[in-house]
């Protein structure tokens, strides 16, 4: 990538995964922030955080992925992120209602390593800025 950083906002509740995909987004050249629910992915977009990438998982406490990207649709939010769903949830109904929601990209985490998935997120941000 060029020399700019790319903002990305990785949204979790497992502390440990948070944590590991940060690094690795940290260590390919990307401006990490994370959040460990919807509730707190909220209230960083809405407090002016404006992320190239959204990447979240489904289920979650308090606010599951879906309800946070229906959130994020309806208040306008972030509207040119490129959002992502990264999940062990990989039934097709998840990925149509993914879809639904908006999302460019759907990553099942049990079938990736962090470097895969930071690939496959590369490989699906120049599909949405083309």
């Amino acid at each position: 990538m060029d020399g700019e950083k790319k903002k990305i906002l990785i949204v979790d509740d497992d502390g440990f995964l948070l944590d590991m995909y940060a690094l690795k987004f940290n260590q390919n050249n990307f401006d990490v922030h994370t959040a460990s629910g919807g509730m707190q992915a909220l209230e960083q977009l809405k407090s002016g955080l404006n992320p190239a990438i959204i990447l979240t998982d489904i289920i979650m406490p308090e606010m599951d992925g879906f309800e946070l990207l229906e959130k994020i649709n309806s208040e306008k939010l972030s509207e040119n992120s490129v959002k992502v769903i990264l999940s062990n949830k990989g039934q097709q109904q998840d990925i149509d209602k993914g879809k639904e929601l908006g999302v460019d990209g759907f990553i099942i985490k049990a079938n990736s390593t962090p470097s895969e998935v930071i690939d496959q997120v590369l490989g699906i941000m120049p599909k949405k800025v083309s």
